[in-house]
């Protein structure tokens, strides 16, 4: 007999940026969740398109799925999620942790955004906290609050599944950054206990992969796995090593090649800029703001 607390589970991979979006689904009463939907974007001309989420919608649509909701386990800064363009299209719901409104203060002062922009979380239709619960159907998707890569970092939990954003990678991959504003090692770590805590055959479900060329990309491992193998954090990292590690890693890392476009559009339930006068949207650039400032040699 079917689990009723157990939905179905799809993933499908972005190539272009290494992102996993997954479809769930309550078997029973054929309703269904998209966790981090990527819309795809080419960094070379702007533009944009629909084809990887189109993919995902059609699977839905084929399997009879009636779509209700859009997660988003953070604001994203490596993809633009194509929330917007699926709230335009089916009358759903799109949810984020409620830290976003933190997160859209910061960006917001950042991009030097005016007025207009709203920072309390407005542009999504719920703003989720630790403890919620979303009905899907005969299942049920439970809200964990786990900062430390971002402010606005959650993690959804429906059954044995277990998606956890950015928090976690690979085992042989490790663990999110913490530089970005709002970010803390720490937390990070203490928010990986919590994940931890769930249990050893919780499936915890990745938001990236980026395998070695010895693997394709997967989409999730066991608890017990991450605990044993995870590069970064496993059952007995201390919080100071980890914090350690994290941080001066952290200090070599680059921005994501994303992160301008994604943070303006994802802080904004993946709603680009109005128009301008000649009909076009645009994003701005900021210049000497985000990451180190290099010296260059014309």
């Amino acid at each position: 007999m079917l689990n009723k607390t157990n939905p179905l589970v799809k993933s499908f991979y972005h190539q272009e940026t290494c992102t996993w979006t997954h479809a769930v689904s309550c078997p029973i009463k054929k309703t269904a969740a998209i966790i981090d939907p990527v819309l795809d974007y080419n960094a070379n001309n702007g533009n944009t398109s629909t084809q990887f989420v189109d993919k995902v919608l059609a699977y839905l649509e084929n399997k009879k799925m009636q779509l209700k909701y859009v997660l988003e386990t953070h604001a994203h800064a490596d993809h633009i999620t194509a929330a917007a363009y699926i709230a335009d299209k089916i009358e759903i719901k799109v949810a984020i942790g409620e830290q976003i409104q933190s997160v859209q203060k910061t960006f917001k002062s950042i991009f030097n955004f005016d007025d207009a922009f709203k920072t309390d979380g407005s542009q999504f239709h719920a703003l989720l906290n630790h403890g919620d619960e979303l009905k899907l159907g005969e299942c049920m998707i439970s809200i964990l609050y786990t900062p430390g890569h971002t402010n606005d970092s959650i993690t959804f939990i429906a059954g044995e599944s277990v998606f956890v954003g950015d928090t976690l990678f690979s085992p042989g991959y490790g663990t999110a950054r913490c530089d970005f504003p709002g970010g803390d090692a720490k937390k990070l770590y203490q928010s990986v206990q919590k994940i931890y805590a769930l249990g050893n055959n919780k499936k915890l479900y990745l938001c990236h992969d980026y395998p070695p060329q010895t693997r394709i990309p997967q989409a999730w491992f066991y608890s017990s796995q991450q605990q044993k193998e995870n590069i970064h954090i496993n059952a007995n990292t201390l919080e100071k090593d980890f914090v350690q590690m994290r941080e001066k890693r952290d200090e070599t890392l680059n921005q994501p090649k994303l992160i301008i476009p994604a943070i303006q559009v994802n802080i904004a339930a993946g709603n680009f800029p109005k128009p301008e006068s000649n009909g076009k949207t645009y994003l701005k650039i900021p210049v000497d703001v985000l990451g180190k400032k290099e010296n260059h040699t014309l």
